[in-house]
């Protein structure tokens, strides 16, 4: 492996990344704006803050279901044109959540329902990225988009907020649709036809769970998801106590935002700045930075030291660039979009079970506390990780058969 990293120069003057990047940020932002204005038209139907929270989160609900049931399809169907599917299908949704007048029920139900697929789509978007960016410029993009997705994030939002002030949540749905609209065009114009990368001899529901069985079997693929997902767990987990600790939304917003600061940082300077054999030897201590930082919740800081600890706890989720090669190896090229889609679905349900394990334990022993236990469970399985997260001896890799 070179010591020498990939450049942005060398990763931008590809053209199909260049549409991809496009597409990912107008994806993340309208997604962002989206579901900020369910929760509030959900809100101002029914007045209720427990569907107005249930609607905000609809979108990522399905992903557990979709990542289990429908994965395969990522690898059985062309890319380009699974991507534009997916941009049109929350054109369609937006429009309808915006303008077909239904009634909450209905409108919960037709976001759960469509974003079974969301993994799907993700999972072609990320499983084409290898192929587009060969070598380390592979990894620079991941960290690349890594940025995006924190800066779009935080953009959407606050693009949503002042949206809705200006033309409500039925405006804001109508913009999220022309967003994935220009996103759809964008990648049709962009990118040439790729056939798929694999065949299915039997259904996409027996072929992903069977792909899923053996992905999960196979020693160095479960070592390095389970390194992916375990400390995000931990991360959500202190991340959702922000707001009973700090007592309001406001405040929490700005420990929250600094969090998408340090998530942006570290994937930037990691990703650009280190050379790729220092990148994967980083992992373990970047891991463990994750959890370090929300032990100093012991002594009870204020606001500004809680955004610092924050952001510098999110700096440490770089150590997952150190992961990219090592799982692009680990599977065959023919399911590699299940294996990517596998990852970011683990990923998504994990931050979910974290902050939902960790909010019951700050029922009992309160909001401190429980950050300090969750930055505590982040260190310890950093460690426990310390097998998986440490790059493997060139003598010792092995890859998976060939074929699924």
């Amino acid at each position: 492996m070179t010591e020498r990293g990939a450049t942005f120069r060398e990763v931008f003057a590809v053209r199909e990344f260049r549409v991809l990047f496009g597409g990912f940020a107008l994806l993340v932002s309208g997604d962002s704006i989206k579901m900020l204005a369910l929760s509030v038209l959900v809100y101002a139907q029914t007045g209720s803050p427990g569907l107005s929270a249930a609607a905000y989160m609809a979108g990522w609900l399905p992903y557990i279901f979709g990542g289990i049931f429908l994965l395969s399809l990522a690898d059985r169907l062309p890319p380009r044109a699974l991507m534009i599917a997916g941009e049109l299908v929350r054109v369609v949704v937006c429009l309808l959540l915006a303008y077909a007048g239904l009634p909450v029920p209905a409108m919960l139900a037709l976001v759960l329902v469509t974003g079974l697929f969301s993994p799907v789509f993700g999972a072609a978007h990320s499983a084409l990225l290898p192929e587009v960016l060969p070598g380390d410029a592979f990894v620079l993009g991941r960290s690349l988009l890594g940025v995006t997705s924190a800066g779009a994030q935080v953009a959407g939002l606050a693009a949503g907020g002042a949206i809705l002030t200006l033309i409500g949540p039925h405006g804001a749905l109508a913009v999220t649709a022309t967003l994935s609209a220009v996103a759809a065009v964008v990648l049709r114009c962009g990118l040439p036809y790729r056939p798929a990368r694999g065949t299915g001899e039997h259904g996409a529901v027996r072929t992903t769970l069977r792909v899923n069985r053996l992905l999960l079997a196979d020693r160095r693929v479960r070592a390095l998801l389970l390194a992916c997902w375990l400390p995000t767990v931990c991360l959500a987990g202190a991340e959702a106590m922000i707001v009973p600790y700090l007592g309001g939304q406001g405040r929490a917003g700005a420990v929250l935002a600094m969090a998408a600061v340090g998530m942006a940082v570290g994937q930037f300077v990691v990703g650009r700045f280190v050379a790729p054999a220092r990148r994967e030897r980083l992992s373990l201590p970047l891991a463990v930075l994750i959890g370090l930082p929300w032990l100093a919740f012991l002594a009870s800081p204020g606001l500004v030291w809680a955004c610092a600890l924050a952001a510098l706890a999110t700096v440490g989720l770089a150590y997952q660039l150190g992961l990219q090669r090592r799982f692009l190896e680990a599977v065959p090229e023919d399911v590699r979009g299940q294996a990517f889609g596998l990852q970011s679905a683990g990923l998504m349900t994990g931050q979910a079970v974290g902050a939902a394990l960790v909010g019951v334990l700050g029922e009992l022993i309160g909001p401190g506390p429980a950050i300090v236990a969750a930055g505590g469970a982040g260190v310890l399985v950093a460690l426990a990780l310390a097998g998986a997260l440490r790059p493997e001896p060139e003598s010792r890799r092995a890859a998976l058969p060939d074929r699924m």
